[in-house]
């Protein structure tokens, strides 16, 4: 099997090298159909059951849709383990980063080709060489699903019930964003919200009579001043204040203005911590002649902290990495996926299983080719001593609101 996985480098990377070509950014639901059809016919010959398109929906965008890709084989086995990721990126239409390109003999640039077409590709050639070599009696002990959703990078609001129905019918997971630097995983990560601050205030002629207006760019100024200050406050939390909107013709007090950011938590209980924090500087605000601010958002990801299941895990993957002449180490990290709702529905997951690269998110995003086939053996090898009986399967976590 490992062999095999040796044999695939250049199919893989051609394989990457299309889907990232293909654009399918969050946003643009055209791309996004052509991906989810491309990746429901390389994933069809592996199970007996043909794919499930799941459509979704959010009752706050109702006029919008998605669909998620499910694959499932062997649900009665005894243990059953979930293989999940994203096909949606950072990059719509408009963005200049489109191409995909050799860089040498080992990079390969492109949008998305790490996080996480890349590690689409690994998770398939994983499976791939399992199905395809394990012997009948070893793959009776194990089944699994594959679920790829559209929607990871705006915080996966559309695919987050199904995520929680995943983790109640698996008992582990693996998760295949791309590995963190020197290809180490994640042994934690911080929870992430994503919020807005509408601030209203009263227009006015700004040369005949300016003290009749209220300018609500300035009372954003305050509050984006006073959230800022917030950082350092607690241990863990980051609030980043990514964008102010507002204003128009120069010779108007402003009448509205929006402030958007971002906040990491390290805990649970941060979430609340922050909340009030927030509300008590919005009543502040709202105690001004004239003006009104609200705030809406959410708390898309909760904290996903170290536990002794994921741990567990770890120390088995790094077990199977010895065994294929390599080492490999974990560490906390402030960014979060999907592993967070897993982890929050009680299902142990490890998340870092794609390939190595970096430049996420920017027009430098590349990966390094001679880690697609080190990721492919990882990942199947623990296949393979799961159904083989020689891991644990880590116990339930407590699921966390």
């Amino acid at each position: 099997m490992l062999n095999w996985i040796d044999e695939q480098g250049a199919a893989m990377t051609n394989r990457i090298a299309e889907w990232a070509s293909l654009c399918s950014g969050s946003e643009y639901p055209a791309g996004l159909d052509a991906m989810c059809s491309k990746l429901e016919a390389a994933f069809h010959p592996l199970s007996p059951k043909p794919p499930e398109l799941v459509p979704l929906t959010l009752a706050s965008r109702p006029l919008e849709s998605r669909t998620a890709l499910r694959v499932v084989c062997r649900r009665e086995a005894p243990i059953l383990i979930l293989l999940a990721g994203h096909y949606d990126t950072v990059f719509g239409p408009q963005h200049p980063f489109q191409d995909v390109v050799r860089d040498g003999t080992n990079l390969l640039r492109g949008p998305g080709v790490a996080d996480m077409k890349g590690g689409l590709v690994v998770m398939l050639t994983a499976l791939s060489a399992f199905e395809s070599l394990a012997p009948a009696a070893l793959k009776e002990r194990l089944g699994w699903e594959v679920f790829l959703n559209p929607d990871e990078e705006i915080g996966s609001p559309f695919s987050r019930s199904h995520l929680v129905e995943c983790a109640k019918q698996n008992h582990l997971g693996l998760l295949f964003e791309p590995a963190l630097p020197g290809g180490r995983l994640a042994s934690a990560r911080k929870g992430s919200g994503n919020f807005a601050v509408v601030v209203r205030g009263r227009a006015a002629h700004a040369g005949r009579d300016p003290e009749r207006g209220r300018n609500a760019i300035r009372v954003a100024a305050d509050f984006v001043r006073v959230i800022d200050d917030l950082n350092g406050k607690r241990e863990g939390v980051f609030i980043n204040v990514g964008r102010i909107e507002g204003g128009g013709p120069l010779n108007i007090v402003p009448d509205a203005a929006v402030v958007r950011y971002n906040v990491r938590t390290l805990r649970a209980e941060d979430e609340g911590w922050l909340t009030a924090e927030v509300a008590a500087i919005v009543a502040i605000l709202n105690g001004r002649d004239g003006i009104r601010a609200e705030v809406s958002g959410e708390f898309a990801s909760p904290p996903k902290p170290e536990s002794r299941a994921t741990n567990l895990m770890l120390g088995d993957i790094a077990d199977g990495a010895r065994r294929l002449g390599f080492s490999l180490e974990w560490q906390p990290t402030g960014g979060a996926c999907d592993g967070n709702k897993l982890a929050a529905a009680g299902l142990a997951n490890v998340d870092n299983l794609g390939p190595r690269g970096g430049g996420l998110h920017s027009a430098d995003e590349h990966i390094e080719l001679d880690s697609l086939s080190e990721r492919a053996k990882l990942a199947a090898l623990y296949l393979w001593r799961l159904a083989a009986g020689e891991l644990r399967v880590p116990d339930r976590e407590v699921a966390r609101a």
